[in-house]
C-alpha cells in the first residue's frame, strides 16, 4: 500500500511551454483520488509523471516517504492502465495478463494463480483463451485491469479508461471500478475530463484548470462549497447558471438583483431577491454592497412545482421558456427572464412547454455570490 506526496511539481516543456505549476498534493494510503477538468488542464501530465513516463521539471515526488524522481517507471510499483487498452492483439488474454509477470521472471505456477484470481475478480475467466479482437469494449478494458492487478502494485493510476466504451457501459463500469477498489484496498489515482465520473467514484477530487489546482475536497463539499466559479461551473450537470447581478443592502438585509429595465417603455422588471443573514458571514457581503457580482444558482434549486411555490415567499421569478427536455425522472425547463438564461431540473410532471410562460421560484438559500473580477467565491 501507499501514500503519495507531490511537492512544488512543475512541468515545462522545451519552448517554455508550462503544463503544470506548483502542484502540491498528499494522497492517502487506500485513498480514491481523481484528477478532473478540460483538456489541456494538465490532468494526464501529472498522471505520467507519477508513473514515471514524464520526467519532472522542478519539484520532488514522494511514494511511501522515498524520493522518486530519478527512479525508473518499472521501480515505482504502480501499475497504468491506460485509455486504449494497449493489449498485445497476437497473445490471449491469459497472456496479455500474465506478459509482465513473465518479464520479471516470476514462476509459472505463481503467474497461474496471480491471473486466474485476478480474472475471477473481474469475470473475465471464461475469456482467458481468447484474443483481444474477439472481445468487447468493456471486455478489453477488464483484461487491462486484470493486467494491472496482477502484479499487486502500490498504486494503480488510470488514464481516462472508460472515454471509449458506450454511455451504458460506462456507467457499469464506475461500479466495478468502485468494487474493485474496495476489494483490493489500494490507492487508485484516476484522471477523467468527465466530472459524473468523478463525483460518483472519488474519495477526494481535484480540480485542474491550466495547470494549476483549484480545489481539492470530497464531491460533496466541491459540489455544495465550490471555492470559485470554475469550480462550481465544472462540477454539477446540467452545469451551475451564472447571471450578471447587483448586490443591495436595506436596513440590514441583503438583496442579489438582476432584470432588465427600460424607463421610457415602461418595460422590464428588475427582481430583487433577499438573502439569507447566514450568507454573510464574517460580514464578506458588507465590502460588496452597490457592485457587481455573479450570481451563481443550480438547475436543481429552481423550482415551478406547486409545493415549492407556496411555500417560499422569497425568489419568485416569471420567464419565457425556449426549450423543454424530458429525460425520463425528471425534465429540464430552459427558460430566459429578462434576458437571462436560465436552466432548471424539475419534476417530469411539469406542464411548462416551449413557448409558453412560467412562473417558478428560486431556492434563495442555495445561491452563490462569487467576484465579478476574480471568479473567486464571496459566498455559498
Amino acid at each position: 500500500m501507499a501514500s503519495l506526496s507531490l511537492r512544488n511539481i512543475q512541468k515545462k516543456y522545451a519552448g517554455g511551454v508550462v503544463a503544470v505549476s506548483d502542484f502540491n498534493l498528499e494522497i492517502k494510503d487506500k485513498e480514491f483520488l481523481i484528477f478532473v477538468g478540460p483538456s489541456g488542464c494538465g490532468k494526464s501530465t501529472t498522471l505520467r509523471m507519477i508513473a514515471g513516463l514524464e520526467d519532472i521539471t522542478e519539484g520532488e515526488l514522494y511514494i511511501d516517504d522515498k524520493l522518486v524522481n530519478d527512479v525508473a517507471p518499472k521501480d515505482r510499483d504502480i501499475a497504468m492502465v491506460f485509455q486504449n487498452y494497449a493489449l498485445y492483439p497476437h497473445m490471449t488474454v491469459f497472456e496479455n495478463m500474465a506478459f509482465g509477470l513473465k518479464l520479471r521472471k516470476t514462476p509459472k505456477e505463481e503467474i497461474k494463480r496471480r491471473v486466474e484470481e485476478a480474472a475471477r475478480i473481474l469475470d473475465i475467466d471464461h475469456l482467458l483463451d481468447r484474443k483481444p479482437k474477439a472481445l468487447s469494449g468493456g471486455q478489453r478494458q477488464r483484461v487491462a485491469l486484470g493486467r494491472a492487478i496482477v502484479r499487486d502494485p502500490k498504486v494503480f493510476l488510470l488514464d481516462e479508461p472508460l472515454s471509449n466504451l458506450d454511455a451504458k457501459l460506462r456507467a457499469q463500469m464506475r461500479t466495478e471500478l468502485t468494487k474493485l477498489h474496495i476489494k483490493l484496498g489500494t490507492t487508485f489515482i484516476y484522471v477523467t475530463h468527465d466530472q459524473t465520473e468523478a463525483m460518483t467514484m472519488a474519495d477526494r477530487i481535484v480540480v485542474m484548470k491550466d495547470g494549476f489546482i483549484q480545489q481539492v475536497d470530497t464531491p460533496q463539499n466541491l459540489y455544495n462549497f465550490p471555492c470559485n466559479a470554475f469550480v462550481a461551473g465544472f462540477i454539477g450537470s446540467p452545469q451551475m447558471n451564472f447571471i450578471d447581478a447587483k448586490l443591495l443592502k436595506k436596513d440590514n438585509d441583503f438583496f442579489v438583483e438582476f432584470g432588465s429595465e427600460d424607463t421610457k417603455r415602461k418595460a422590464g422588471v428588475k427582481y430583487q431577491l433577499k438573502l439569507p443573514a447566514e450568507k454573510n458571514k464574517n460580514g464578506i457581503l458588507d465590502q460588496y454592497v452597490d457592485k457587481e457580482v455573479t450570481m451563481g444558482i443550480r438547475p436543481e434549486c429552481i423550482h415551478d412545482e406547486d409545493m415549492y411555490m407556496n411555500s417560499m415567499t422569497e425568489g419568485h421569478i416569471h420567464a419565457n421558456v425556449e426549450v423543454t427536455e424530458l429525460m425520463g425522472a425528471e425534465t429540464y425547463i430552459y427558460f430566459n427572464c429578462e434576458g437571462h438564461n436560465f436552466t432548471a431540473r424539475v419534476s417530469n410532471t411539469t406542464t411548462a412547454k416551449a413557448g409558453s410562460e412560467i412562473d417558478c421560484v428560486l431556492d434563495v438559500s442555495k445561491i452563490h455570490l462569487f467576484d465579478k473580477e476574480s471568479e473567486k467565491t464571496i459566498c455559498n
